[in-house]
C-alpha cells in the first residue's frame, strides 16, 4: 500500500476533494433558507449532500485502487445494469419537475442517467480500443458502438432529460473523435446527426422547451415568467462584483433565485465571493480537465487513454453547460455544476470517475518510474563498458 502512495496523482485527489468540500459549504449557504421554508432544518440539504459525499469518497478510494483494465472484463454487466436502471426509471420512476428521472430505492433516490455517463464512457473506450486496427472502416469499426449509444440517449430523452442526453451525446463525440476515426466518417456522422435532429425536433418542441430559449435569449421580455430565473442570476452576479458580499450574505437565496443550491449555485458563489471566487472554482475545474487530457496523452494503452478523455470531457462539458445556463449563453437545462451543486447521484458518479482517472494516472506514473529505472540501469552498464571494455578491464601480464 505504501508503495502505491508514491504513484498517486495528488492533483486528482486534492482538487476534486477541495471542490467537494467547498461545495458542501456553498450548498449549506444557498439552501438553508429554502430548507426552513420547506419545513426542514436549515442543515437538511447539507446533511444529505454530506452523506452522499461519504458514499462517494468510499467509491473514490475503491476506484483509485481497482485496476481500470478490469472494467473491460466487467463491461457487459455494467452496460446491462445501467440499461435496466434506465428502463426501470421510465416504468417505475418518480416525477420531479415534469421529468421522470429518479428511481427510488428505499430511502435513497438515484438518477440512473448519471450512471449512464460513466457507463457509456467505459463502453465506448473499451470497444474503440479493441477496434484500433480497423477504426478506419466505417461499418465494422465505427458504426456498431453507436447503436448502443443511441439507445442510451433515447432512453434518457424519453424521461425527458434533454440536458443529460446532450452531455452524453457530446461526451460520446469526444471519445469517438479521439479514437482515431477518419474525418470523412466523422462528417457522415455529423450530417446524419443533423438530419436526425430535424426529423425528431418537431415532436420534441413543447411550450416548456420554447420557454427555455426565450428565457435564455430574451429574459427581459418576460421578466415575471420565462426570464425570471436568469434575471435573478444576473442580479446575483452583478451584485457580487470583484470580492462579493461575503460568505452567507446572499440576498438572492432568500426566495428570489429559486432552487439556488442546485444548478444556479454558481450565481450564489458570484454574489457571496465575487469574481475572485468564481475564477478559483473555474480554475480548479479546468485543472482537473487539463490533467485528465495530459494523462490520456501519456497513457500507452488506448483503453486508458480514451477512458481518461471521456472522464475529462464529462467534467468539462458539464461545467460549460452549467456556466452557460446561468450566464444566458445557453438555455437553462438543469445541469449541475460538477462537485459543487446539490445532487447526490451526480456527486457519487463524479467522485467514482475521479478515482478511475487517478488509477489511470497511477499506471502512467508507475510505467514512467519503471522505464526510468531501466534506462538508469542501461546507462550504468554502458558506463561500465566504456570504462573497462566489453569484457571488463584487461589483466596485466
Amino acid at each position: 500500500m505504501l508503495q502505491k502512495l508514491k504513484y498517486f496523482d495528488y492533483t486528482l485527489i486534492i482538487t476534486p476533494l477541495l471542490l467537494t468540500a467547498f461545495g458542501l459549504v456553498m450548498v449549506y449557504s444557498a439552501s438553508m433558507v429554502t430548507a426552513v421554508v420547506e419545513g426542514q432544518e436549515s442543515t437538511y440539504y447539507l446533511k444529505r449532500q454530506a452523506i452522499w459525499f461519504g458514499v462517494g469518497f468510499i467509491g473514490f478510494l475503491f476506484t483509485c485502487l481497482f485496476p481500470y483494465q478490469y472494467y473491460q472484463k466487467l463491461m457487459k454487466f455494467i452496460v446491462i445494469g445501467v440499461l435496466l436502471m434506465l428502463v426501470g426509471v421510465i416504468l417505475f420512476g418518480t416525477d420531479v419537475n415534469n421529468a421522470k428521472s429518479w428511481l427510488r430505492i428505499g430511502p435513497m433516490s438515484l438518477q440512473p442517467a448519471e450512471f449512464a455517463k460513466i457507463a457509456l464512457i467505459m463502453y465506448l473506450a473499451s470497444v474503440y480500443s479493441k477496434k484500433q486496427t480497423y477504426i478506419d472502416k466505417f461499418t465494422t469499426g465505427v458504426l456498431p458502438p453507436l447503436i448502443l449509444t443511441g439507445v442510451f440517449i433515447g432512453l434518457i430523452i424519453i424521461q425527458p432529460d434533454i440536458g443529460t442526453s446532450s452531455i452524453i451525446f457530446i461526451i460520446a463525440c469526444s471519445v469517438i473523435v479521439s479514437s482515431g476515426i477518419r474525418w470523412k466518417h466523422l462528417t457522415i456522422l455529423i450530417a446524419f446527426g443533423i438530419g436526425l435532429l430535424f426529423l425528431v425536433a418537431p415532436s420534441m418542441v413543447t411550450d416548456e422547451r420554447i420557454s427555455r430559449f426565450t428565457g435564455a435569449y430574451q429574459p427581459f421580455e418576460t421578466p415575471d415568467s420565462d426570464g425570471y430565473q436568469l434575471i435573478q442570476s444576473y442580479v446575483a452576479i452583478g451584485v457580487g462584483g470583484l470580492t462579493g458580499e461575503g460568505l452567507g450574505q446572499s440576498v438572492q437565496k432568500l426566495g428570489y433565485l429559486t432552487q439556488a443550491h442546485t444548478d444556479f449555485i454558481m450565481a450564489i458563489i458570484a454574489e457571496e465571493l465575487g469574481f475572485i471566487g468564481v475564477i478559483i472554482v473555474i480554475g480548479l475545474l479546468a485543472a482537473i480537465v487539463l490533467r485528465g487530457i495530459f494523462i490520456s496523452r501519456k497513457c500507452t494503452d488506448s483503453f486508458g487513454a480514451l477512458l481518461a478523455i471521456g472522464i475529462s470531457s464529462m467534467v468539462g462539458i458539464q461545467a460549460f453547460i452549467n456556466l452557460g445556463s446561468i450566464s444566458g449563453l445557453l438555455p437553462i437545462t438543469g445541469v449541475t455544476l460538477p462537485f459543487i451543486s446539490y445532487g447526490g447521484t451526480s456527486l457519487l458518479v463524479l467522485l467514482i470517475s475521479m478515482g478511475i482517472l487517478n488509477n489511470i494516472a497511477m499506471n502512467v506514473r508507475r510505467r514512467e518510474h519503471e522505464t526510468g529505472n531501466q534506462q538508469d540501469n542501461t546507462n550504468r552498464k554502458i558506463k561500465q563498458i566504456n570504462r573497462g571494455g566489453k569484457y571488463g578491464k584487461s589483466k596485466a601480464y
